[in-house]
């Protein structure tokens, strides 16, 4: 049987929401597929470069928002992007540990100068403009982690809230965070990575006045 690169990935990704990234194997997948092993290994000639073709593919499939829109301001497409990547990496088991360790894809290099320049415009110098964007995408990866890890095994919470009832402000904001869940919680990490992008906007703007 003949198969090609699109197959194998996408076999994988079925494979991968069975069984889980730490028993995914090329020999399952090849079991899926009705082949060999070795037949993988001639469009891949290690698991890492399937790992990333697979990334791609989640990616490729789930996270949409990924252009700025005409008038947009820069922390609304911030947010759009976040919320896109995030749910990308939500429809797969595992997503977020598959894409952890990943580059940016070569044939992404236009995209990703185009989503600087759209920052840039709006006045973020670009050294904090790419640091805004890695950092918002390491925050999307850990918080669907946890997330999964949590749906997956679900922690023993009565023990902790048990701890805390003698600590107030602690005790409130565990019931803070408990009511909100994991949406509100990936919310109010976004609103401190944008209210602190906008401090540095702000306090960057009377300089660049005086030194004009």
């Amino acid at each position: 049987m003949k198969i090609d690169r699109q197959q194998i990935v996408a076999t994988a990704l079925d494979v991968l929401n069975d069984v889980g990234i730490d028993r995914l194997t090329t020999r399952l997948i090849a079991d899926r597929l009705g082949v060999q092993q070795p037949a993988l290994y001639w469009h891949f000639k290690n698991k890492r470069l399937l790992l990333d073709a697979m990334n791609g593919e989640i990616l490729t499939r789930g996270h949409r928002e990924r252009t700025p829109l005409p008038g947009e301001s820069w922390q609304a497409f911030i947010r759009r992007n976040a919320y896109s990547f995030r749910s990308a990496l939500l429809a797969y088991r595992d997503a977020a540990r598959v894409h952890a360790g990943t580059e940016g894809d070569p044939e992404d290099v236009g995209h990703f100068e185009a989503q600087l320049a759209f920052l840039v415009a709006a006045g973020l110098p670009v050294t904090d403009a790419f640091r805004l964007q890695i950092a918002i995408g390491r925050y999307c990866v850990g918080c669907v982690i946890e997330q999964q890890a949590e749906l997956a095994s679900p922690p023993d919470k009565d023990a902790l809230d048990r701890a805390v009832k003698d600590h107030p402000l602690l005790s409130a904001a565990i019931v803070m965070y408990r009511d909100g869940g994991h949406d509100a919680l990936f919310e109010s990490g976004l609103d401190l990575f944008i209210a602190g992008a906008e401090a540095r906007l702000r306090h960057a703007a009377p300089n660049s006045t005086r030194s004009g």
